[in-house]
């Protein structure tokens, strides 16, 4: 196995309050030492990695790998997803349990641990069996089997007596509900954010309030209960009032944003443009300047790329038709950058830790060494060149799935070489690295 020195990079691990220039010494699958007075081993391959940003590998919790799949669509693989995940600069993934069969059984979630991977993958299992939102999984034994979190994701559950006695089983469990904020009754047949555009396009209007009141119902329901709960996929800006009040009456309460959310408004579906078809929709400038100031108060915690590849295929259709979701994991770094540094909301620290030691917290991952940099601990880090400009060329992307909106985007900031356990998984480093090694499949 080969043995790293990363020279002179700005080292920023959140965790530890670490951000100083600093060469890092990895020596089979974990990290040796960090700092500056270290010498380099003769045996070791040098990465030059002056003027790049060294940080612990990145984690997002909110992935579609869509595997297992037994329905014949193959819209992404946990290979492909993976490999993805790493040219975005990941480490580890949480993926999501709308697969088919749904994640709701052990046997599943042994599926997606012994499945071949780029990077580490942690599945998050069904509140409900097969997510039908009807009679609750054992949720017990999904965690015991090593489901890093449950939730219904891509539906919420709407009875309130079985979203109950899910909070109770996840509090007892120790692990967190990860909630697709939507009540069904409101959206019937909706496909964007309610109004003008909605209207002009002739398609289903998906109001605001649908979001927020799940999040309340659900919070209302936990304030006795005290199970751990986050909001995933964020959208409106009364949401994060909601959030607010939550957490300062002591409620265990976290929320997430995605880039599409953070970026894009409803404009992006005129001419209806499928593209930009996500599940919750895309809103208006307000709501992206609340996100963006959430998360600059940290009401948002987390940043996750719900990476939700699908085929042309499905997106090639009129809008009221077409799939919801976009392919994000390969590009969400600077896109981020773009939303919440450019515009002065936070700094890279903050960034970094909302996309690292913030996500190893909420699924539990903290204990196993993820989202940091240590002495000791796992060899998992990625290089960003935070200057690097590029743009977004859908074909060369590694998933499966090449459905975003972003398409031609300029683009600053990007991943250089992303490393798991001591082995490199992604790299382009150039002339920054001495030796003729090749990222590991």
């Amino acid at each position: 196995m080969t043995d790293w020195f990363i020279q002179g990079g700005r080292v920023i691990d959140p965790a530890s309050g670490v951000d100083a220039v600093a060469h890092v010494l990895v020596q089979g699958a974990s990290i040796t030492a960090i700092g500056l007075d270290l010498e380099c081993p003769a045996d070791a391959a040098v990465i030059d990695a002056e003027g790049c940003l060294i940080s612990p590998g990145l984690i997002d919790t909110h992935v579609h790998l869509r595997d297992p799949d037994t329905s014949g669509h193959h819209e992404e693989t946990i290979a492909t997803g993976t490999r993805a995940a790493a040219a975005g600069g990941f480490t580890t993934v949480c993926c999501m349990p709308n697969t088919t069969p749904a994640l709701d059984s052990t046997e599943v979630v042994n599926h997606v641990l012994q499945a071949p991977a780029s990077a580490r993958v942690f599945p998050v299992a069904c509140g409900t069996k097969g997510r039908a939102g009807l009679e609750p999984t054992d949720i017990h034994e999904l965690v015991a089997a090593g489901a890093v979190g449950i939730s219904d994701d891509g539906d919420g559950i709407a009875d309130d007596s079985v979203m109950a006695r899910v909070l109770q089983d996840v509090q007892k469990a120790g692990t967190v509900f990860m909630q697709h904020c939507q009540d069904p009754a409101m959206t019937q047949g909706a496909a964007m954010n309610a109004g003008a555009i909605a209207q002009s396009l002739g398609v289903g209007p998906w109001p605001r309030e649908a979001e927020v009141a799940m999040l309340q119902r659900d919070i209302d329901l936990n304030r006795d209960i005290g199970a751990r709960y986050h909001a995933q996929h964020m959208s409106v800006a009364e949401s994060m009032d909601v959030i607010a009040a939550a957490r300062a009456q002591g409620q265990q309460v976290t929320g997430e944003a995605a880039p599409h959310h953070l970026l894009l408004t409803e404009e992006a579906c005129l001419g209806g443009n499928t593209m930009a078809k996500v599940n919750p929709p895309l809103r208006t400038q307000a709501d992206v300047q609340a996100l963006r100031q959430a998360v600059a108060d940290g009401v948002i915690t987390v940043l996750a790329t719900d990476h939700a590849p699908h085929p042309a295929s499905s997106k090639a259709r009129e809008f009221q038709q077409a799939s919801f979701g976009m392919s994000a994991i390969e590009i969400c770094l600077p896109l981020y950058r773009e939303a919440l540094i450019d515009s002065g909301a936070i700094d890279w620290p903050r960034l970094i830790a909302m996309m690292t030691i913030e996500g190893a917290r909420l699924a539990g991952l903290e204990a196993k060494g993820l989202g940091q940099l240590s002495p000791g601990g796992p060899a998992d880090l990625t290089i960003i060149d935070p200057d690097a400009q590029w743009t977004v060329d859908t074909p060369t992307f590694t998933s499966m799935g090449r459905n975003t909106p972003f398409s031609g985007r300029a683009l600053r900031g990007r991943a250089l070489a992303t490393m798991r356990g001591g082995q490199l998984t992604h790299a382009t480093l150039g002339d920054r690295l001495d030796s003729g090694i090749e990222p590991a499949a």
